[in-house]
């Protein structure tokens, strides 16, 4: 409607993205003199300006400053306290300025989902099918999955001369079944999760706290750790599932940032920020070529189980609700309940992705629970396509790749690592397996057209 006005939207949008980076920038400016300028900046900053929006209310300028003043003010009161002594036990509100401002988010999404100046949003009324469903495997699709399968269990002989190749094929695999795991919840389900690192750092610490704390075997600690990273998105989850959009996607990021600023500051339990150490596989899986081939199969097994759960009648009504909540009311579907589902079995996966990830280092620390770890998963799923269930595991072997070769050799390595994910967006909007399955439909439909064709004149003919 506005294009029919007269207005150029592109030159509008880009107008207000350049006013916005302009303000950004001043803020920036101003505050160098109080900290200095750091590559943590971008994270620390954006994580600090979405809490500030959020608790304010989208597109609410006067729940901006009254957020900002609110969240200033909790800061400044817990670092006012200090070391408090309540009922014998002492409390440290300064240890709280961590996590402060995403306590008041959570809680303020979770009393008034809207924030505090916003707006409720109205249900969607559209109806349409977001997305092409979901197709079967084809012969040739499954023929090719099985050579990559072959291929990928010999690699340890191929590659015998080469130590690293196991390695690297380790963080690839666990990189797959951890971006496999947030696609399960962004692309069926329909919601977005920027702190699914949450699960994936409570399975590492798990596998980690019962293999050192209780002295567990490995093999049982891989049982316990994925159930460990699924009661907490049994909890989270409960929450979550009652908003959507935006509100959402940073309800889920709060929760990350509380569960990393919990384990970054108890150090008596988690290690603090030395995190833990001496986190070994078995004696039988001290051989790299030994846990390569137990990640491969713990890893194919989730990949394959997340397949087929789409494909059954519980992956068809989560769609069926990602599409139209209001169609899906209707007839019946309780369509939090199954969301919820949805966040515990995508939990579960990612929680059996850092513990595979645990043994693998032989230690772990806050890190795996940053919001860092939460946007690399969210990058290899829209690099992949988030279109196409090969899309998180394409995109995770891309970008583990391309991070672990740029950083290797090239000594501005972040810059170049940035540029290379840019032109890649760029040629492959729909994601790079998006984009190659669109490409084969094109190939593919004027034969499908043809054969329609002869179907009907055979049919006059008859």
């Amino acid at each position: 409607m506005v294009s029919a006005l007269g207005v150029n939207q592109a030159w509008l949008f880009t107008a207000v993205f350049a006013l916005g980076a302009l303000l950004a920038g001043l803020g920036g400016a101003l505050q160098l003199p109080r900290e200095p300028a750091t590559l943590e900046m971008d994270l620390n900053t954006i994580g600090a300006a979405f809490v500030v929006v959020v608790v304010g209310g989208m597109g609410s300028l006067p729940g901006a400053y009254v957020a900002a003043l609110l969240i200033a003010e909790i800061k400044a009161v817990c670092i006012w306290l200090g070391v408090v002594q309540i009922f014998g036990i002492d409390v440290s509100f300064s240890k709280l300025t961590l996590m402060v401002d995403f306590l008041v988010m959570a809680a303020v999404l979770v009393w008034r989902p809207w924030g505090l100046f916003g707006r409720a949003q109205a249900p969607s009324r559209y109806v349409g099918m977001q997305e092409e469903p979901l197709r079967r495997a084809g012969n040739l699709y499954l023929a090719g999955a099985a050579v990559l399968a072959l291929v990928l269990a010999a690699l340890p002989v191929l590659t015998a001369g080469s130590p690293y190749t196991l390695v690297l094929m380790i963080d690839l695999l666990i990189a797959a079944l951890f971006a496999a795991s947030l696609h399960f919840i962004m692309g069926p389900a329909g919601m977005h999760s920027f702190g699914h690192a949450a699960y994936f750092g409570l399975g590492a610490y798990g596998a980690a706290l019962l293999a050192r704390s209780l002295g567990l075997p490995m093999e049982l600690t891989l049982v316990v750790a994925p159930l460990v990273a699924a009661l907490g998105a049994f909890v989270y989850g409960w929450f979550a599932v009652r908003l959507s959009g935006v509100y959402l996607a940073m309800l889920t990021l709060a929760f990350a940032q509380i569960t990393w600023a919990i384990t970054y500051q108890w150090d008596s339990f988690t290690g603090g920020s030395n995190g833990l150490t001496g986190v070994w596989p078995s004696a039988w899986l001290s051989d790299k070529r030994a846990y390569y081939w137990l990640t491969l199969v713990l890893v194919s097994a989730g990949v394959w189980w997340l397949r087929r759960v789409l494909y059954s009648p519980f992956g068809y009504t989560l769609r069926a609700g990602r599409d139209s909540v209001l169609r899906a009311d209707a007839i019946g579907i309780d369509v939090k309940r199954m969301q919820w589902a949805a966040f515990v079995i995508a939990g579960a996966v990612a929680g059996l992705a850092g513990a595979l990830f645990a043994f693998s280092k032989g230690s772990i620390s806050p890190e795996t629970l940053s919001v860092g770890k939460s946007v690399d998963g969210l990058v290899m799923v829209l690099l992949g396509g988030i279109q196409t269930l090969a899309g998180p595991v394409v995109g995770a072997v891309t970008f583990t790749w391309l991070h672990d070769t740029v950083a290797r050799n090239t000594d501005y390595w972040r810059a170049m690592l940035g540029a290379i994910i840019l032109i890649l967006v760029l040629l492959f909007p729909q994601g790079i397996a998006g984009s190659i399955k669109q490409l084969a439909e094109r190939f593919r439909a004027p034969k499908e057209e043809k054969k329609a064709v002869d179907a009907k004149l055979e049919e006059v003919k008859a």
